[in-house]
């Protein structure tokens, strides 16, 4: 048993509120250790050090689980922090993300706002004997300087107050059973940028700009009068007049205070995590932008894919996108890291799970997540809305199409990018208690067989969520039919759990059974002469992209009159996703790159040209006479738009998975090549190596190079034609 069970849940005997609580243990070591392993987790955020002496590089630790089922515990190597003679272990802790108060965790000994502690230290010396230190009685606590933490509203630094009185721990009773390993991909500290001007707003505020928007938060230096206070204010944008914009922050203050203690310092929070791309400086007499570092803070992810082309607005999207992911991987998947919700909405991460694997390796961050999603699943299959869900206590909380959906897609999704069967069938039971909760919410027992399923499984949910069929109002749902959506999906569910059925060997006859029912309930719900009757964009999307249409090419040809027709795209978060895809299925790979190119409102990169570093909540965040919209729901990093970017590198720049061989084992390279880009390159990392893609238009035609990893298999096929690749470059010219 792993030596933190041995150990006691310990809490302040004065609870520190709004402060972080010091946790002390002093000790003497006798003899030399060979080895000193330190674990520990916490009721709250922990940040602890040995001697003085930082321990690992863990930001905001244990990080966000459904902590009533699943606390994680990290295990650090501190034998080379030890020193002969007395040894004092110091570990700090922040409120975190247990500021939700979630009941489950709460007990009559340990209440929402109190920081609370479990750690054992063993040390093991050359004789084979052992020393177990664990949190007990013989620990001590003290009020931290940090005053004041919380996730939403930020940190104040006390530099001027006096050393908090060390009280003796209070030893509590409070359960260690959701005590586990950690798993998933570590917060880490991994970017520093400096600050790149000053600005000075019409109203005489000074704000520093950092040229891109980042989450993380901001190390400073500076000299002030004792008891004087410095306040960083982060925000996001400025307004049309250019003064500073913290309306959409809602009731998150986003604020790092410091309270001088007379002595020049250097400091930056401890607790907590913004999300800006600027900052107001407040309390000094002079700014100086060199003196302010923004540092990038999210979860460790390797770096896989690349795209770059001949237009620099594709490439600054790419780069937002990019941008998007890390602001929001942050050990959830997060809607958006500023305002006062920071969630891990399955939606978004849904939507968004085929561009997460192609930009960065996301096995380990979505692995743990899963589990969480399994963890927080309904009895019923439903999936909460947000994961970990902290939605339970304001109503409904589950039964969303699409976002849902993540129970099925997510899987599917790591399969194709990484195939790894086993993975798929750890995931399987998760997927198939969601998909066997949709039919049963869909089923009538009593009907004849040819009504079974004669309904959507749900008319509820977010929907299109911000489509914008019409520009004059700001949508929510949007205007497709929810039950379409909940039909759609599942069948999409279906075919999903089929496919993975048939891949692990399991019998799924009764769900191919239920598919042809449901497809043939939308195709006469919802379709008429091979067209939807609903003329959207979202409702022919999902037809054609999960095979739903009884005539796909009449349902494409309304598909592609419909966009020609509007001159741009009208969809939300979940046609959007999707768009493109099947306009290229449709053969209208021409039109697809029209909306994507399109600069006006609303269009992908409409906001690259209002100046935005990262992707936007809403196509229309800001209008394009510079005013915002509601500021009730509008977030400036919010990735979920960035979806299109799995279109760029799979089908502008050709380079794809094959379903039946996953993970590149068999690469198909089908680029689009079109004239208004004159290049594209793309390069994936993969388990098999580099596999690369690049094309340039000369004046014979199209060359392409098509980079294969030795193991892997490959074909090409340009204008018409396929090739089959050998391993290595292979050089091709067409068109």
């Amino acid at each position: 048993m792993n030596p933190i069970f041995s150990a006691n849940w310990i809490k302040a005997k004065r609870s520190n509120k709004l402060a972080a609580t010091d946790f002390l243990r002093s000790f003497v070591l006798d003899g030399a250790a060979v080895k000193a392993e330190l674990f520990v987790t916490a009721h709250g955020t922990f940040l602890p050090f040995l001697n003085g002496r930082r321990i690992g590089e863990d930001v905001l630790a244990p990080g966000w689980t459904v902590y009533q089922k699943r606390l994680q515990y990290l295990t650090y190597d501190v034998t080379n922090l030890l020193k002969a003679g007395e040894n004092t272990l110091r570990i700090g802790v922040g409120r975190g993300w247990f500021f939700h108060n979630i009941p489950e965790v709460i007990t009559k000994t340990l209440k929402g706002d109190e920081a609370a502690l479990i750690a054992a230290l063993r040390i093991s010396f050359a004789d084979g004997t052992q020393t177990l230190i664990v949190t007990d009685e013989q620990w001590q606590t003290s009020r931290s300087s940090v005053v004041f933490n919380d996730i939403y509203d930020g940190e104040t630094l006390d530099l001027s107050a006096r050393k908090s009185a060390l009280l003796p721990a209070k030893v509590i009773v409070y359960p260690k059973h959701m005590l586990i390993p950690a798993e998933g991909a570590p917060i880490r500290e991994q970017e520093r940028i400096a600050g790149q001007k000053l600005i000075q707003t019409p109203k005489g505020e000074l704000v520093v700009d950092f040229g891109q928007e980042v989450t993380g938060y901001v190390e400073f230096s500076a000299k002030a009068p004792r008891k004087a206070e410095i306040c960083l204010q982060h925000f996001e944008m400025l307004d049309r007049d250019g003064n500073v914009y913290t309306e959409n922050l809602r009731s998150a203050k986003q604020q790092f205070r410091v309270i001088s203690g007379g002595k020049a310092f250097t400091v930056k929070p401890q607790y907590t995590f913004y999300g800006f791309r600027y900052i107001q400086v407040t309390g000094l007499e002079t700014v100086n932008p060199a003196d302010f570092t923004a540092i990038v803070v999210h979860s460790e992810m390797k770096r896989t894919g690349y795209f770059s082309c001949a237009n620099e607005l594709l490439n600054q999207f790419a780069s937002n996108v990019l941008w998007g992911q890390k602001g929001n991987f942050l050990d959830v998947p997060t809607d958006c890291p500023q305002r006062d919700e920071r969630m891990g909405w399955t939606g978004d991460a849904e939507m968004f799970s085929r561009t997460a694997a192609i930009n960065y390796d996301v096995r380990a961050f979505f692995d743990k997540w899963y589990k969480d999603i399994a963890a927080d699943q309904h009895d019923d299959g439903m999936i909460p809305h947000v994961v970990p869900n902290v939605h339970r206590f304001i109503g409904n909380s589950a039964g969303s199409p699409a976002w849902d959906d993540v129970a099925t897609v997510l899987p599917w999704e790591l399969y194709v990018a990484y195939g790894d069967k086993d993975r798929l069938r750890r995931q399987f039971p998760t997927m198939k208690k969601y998909v066997d909760g949709m039919i049963a919410r869909c089923r009538d027992k009593d009907a004849d067989a040819a009504h079974e399923f004669a309904r959507p499984w749900t008319t509820e949910g977010y929907g299109d969520w911000l489509s914008l069929e019409d520009l004059s109002r700001e949508h929510g749902v949007g205007e497709t039919d929810r039950g379409l959506i909940a039909t759609a999906y599942l069948c999409f569910g279906l075919q999903t759990l089929i496919k993975a059925s048939q891949i692990l060997g399991y019998d799924c006859a009764w769900y191919e059974y239920v598919l042809e029912k449901v497809r043939a309930f939308f195709q006469s719900e919802y379709m008429e002469n091979g067209r939807m009757k609903q003329d959207l964009q979202t409702a022919m999307v999902l037809a054609l992209i999960f095979g739903l249409t009884d005539d796909p090419q009449e349902t494409g040809k309304q598909l592609a009159d419909n966009v020609r027709r509007m001159g741009r795209l009208t969809t939300g978060f979940i046609g959007a996703t999707h768009l493109l895809d099947a306009l290229s299925m449709i053969g209208e790979d021409t039109l697809a790159l029209d909306l994507l190119l399109r600069t006006e409102y609303p269009s992908w990169l409409y906001a690259v040209t209002m100046g935005a570093t990262t992707i936007w909540e809403r196509w229309n965040g800001m209008y394009p006479d510079g005013h915002f919209a509601s500021a009730g729901m509008n977030s400036f990093n919010h990735y979920a738009y960035g979806s299109v970017f799995s279109w760029m590198f799979r089908r502008l720049a050709g380079l794809a998975p094959v379903e039946a061989a996953p993970g590149y084992a068999a690469i198909r390279f089908a680029p689009a090549p079109d004239e208004r880009i004159p290049w594209v390159r793309a390069s994936l990392e993969t388990d098999y190596g580099t596999v690369a893609s690049h094309y340039e238009k000369t004046a014979d035609g199209w060359r392409f190079t098509f980079t294969v990893p030795a193991a892997c298999t490959a074909t090409a096929e340009l204008f018409g034609k396929t090739y089959t690749l050998h391993p290595g470059e292979n050089v091709l010219t067409a068109g």
